[in-house]
């Protein structure tokens, strides 16, 4: 009877977990097996394999044929190296005590690849995370500038219509009041349609017009003047 060391499937759907046992070669994948001798996880990075490494090496050297990926998971764990070192133990080569050590040797070096292929992992997964990080910062500050400038236009905006409505009113009373001559209106309106498209020139025309002491804006300001005081109705002095 022919024996296999194959891989013998469990786990999930998508997610694959796999027994390594002893069988006969007729039986099948995950039918009746002779001896489980460990498991194979091949979901994490790198794969885990927890081998009973004494049975596995039995079975090898008893002649048990493993399947292509066994062998490799056997290569991988050293059994194929113990069974080459026992036979030179046996030619004479040299003793178990040399055998272990280099055994032993060649275990240590192993590890020491695992944890540097560990920790490169765990490097650029850091590295993964800073990155995106740092994307996702210029990203908001991208969209924090968007919205500031939106609401920065649409206050300037605002405060424009404000000052026109402002002006407006202003020629209002002067027209109402009959301050302000109907030939002036034409050019008063042109001028100030013009500076409104800036809002510190509005500020600074409307200052200058009512404070450079002229009488038409400076009595519309006051508001009407009271019969024999010289005064606005508000009582503010010329």
């Amino acid at each position: 009877m022919a024996t296999k060391i194959r891989l013998q499937r469990g786990g999930r759907k998508n997610y694959a977990f796999y027994s390594i046992v002893i069988a006969d070669a007729r039986a099948p994948r995950d039918g009746k097996f002779t001896e489980k001798i460990g498991t194979y996880n091949p979901n994490t990075n790198p794969a885990t394999v927890d081998l009973n490494f004494d049975r596995a090496l039995y079975w090898v050297e008893t002649g048990a044929q493993p399947t292509d990926t066994v062998r490799n998971i056997l290569s991988r764990e050293g059994v194929y190296l113990m069974k080459h070192l026992r036979g030179g133990v046996k030619k004479g080569a040299f003793d178990e005590a040399t055998a272990q050590k280099k055994f032993d040797a060649w275990k240590a070096d192993k590890q020491k690849g695992l944890e540097k292929v560990a920790a490169d992992e765990a490097k650029a997964k850091k590295d993964a995370a800073a990155k995106e990080l740092a994307q996702e910062k210029k990203v908001n500050e991208e969209i924090a500038k968007k919205v500031a400038e939106k609401k920065a236009a649409a206050e300037a905006l605002r405060l424009r219509k404000r000052l026109q409505k402002l002006l407006r009113k202003l020629l209002q009373r002067l027209l109402l009041r009959k301050l302000l001559p109907q030939s002036n209106l034409s050019s008063f309106q042109a001028e100030s349609k013009v500076r409104a498209d800036n809002k510190s020139a509005l500020f600074v025309f409307i200052i200058v017009y009512a404070y450079s002491g002229d009488t038409v804006v400076l009595s519309a300001l006051r508001g009407p003047v009271l019969p024999g005081t010289g005064q606005g109705a508000a009582g503010a002095r010329p």
